[in-house]
């Protein structure tokens, strides 16, 4: 988690930006930054299984980065978010967007703006590795990408404790 978050905080000193909390984000900015950071583990994922064409490479990540499997991934983890991560799922999710979803339904493509701002809520908040379990789980549980779960009974029990 550390060398995750010391990126951002690298990022952060080099360009002098000031930190914000990711709260004060609008959901659509959670979503632009929770799409370039899925997507750049998505490519990490299948650039270490080696060496290939790039145009294979986009292929495949293209198919987990689609709206249709983001949706679904979402669907996935619900059960393992806490309050604080359900609340930004939801502001994703209900945000209004100008953008018009591409091959994609209505409904997929705003569970998909959903997951963006998670992924983009939990990166500025420096929860890297939270938000890796919770793609691996997603990944594993709906096959989307075959990857193991290295530490599927933490989540297992944090989806007990959220139930309560």
């Amino acid at each position: 988690m550390e060398q995750n978050q010391q990126l951002l905080e690298q990022i952060q000193q080099k360009f002098l930006l000031k930190q914000m909390p990711a709260k004060e984000y609008s959901p659509l900015v959670l979503a632009y930054i929770g799409d370039g950071i899925y997507d750049m583990i998505v490519r990490t994922i299948f650039v270490s299984y080696g060496n290939t064409q790039v145009d294979k490479l986009n292929k495949q990540a293209s198919n987990v980065c689609r709206a249709s499997s983001q949706a679904e991934i979402a669907f996935a983890i619900a059960p393992l978010l806490t309050e604080e991560e359900t609340s930004a799922y939801r502001r994703g999710r209900n945000a209004r967007s100008f953008t018009k979803a591409k091959n994609a339904t209505m409904s997929d493509y705003r569970h998909a703006t959903g997951l963006e701002a998670l992924c983009g809520y939990l990166y500025l908040n420096g929860e890297m590795e939270r938000l890796l379990d919770l793609l691996s789980e997603g990944f594993v549980r709906t096959g989307v990408l075959c990857v193991e779960a290295p530490e599927k009974e933490k989540l297992h029990q944090e989806e007990e404790r959220t139930k309560e």
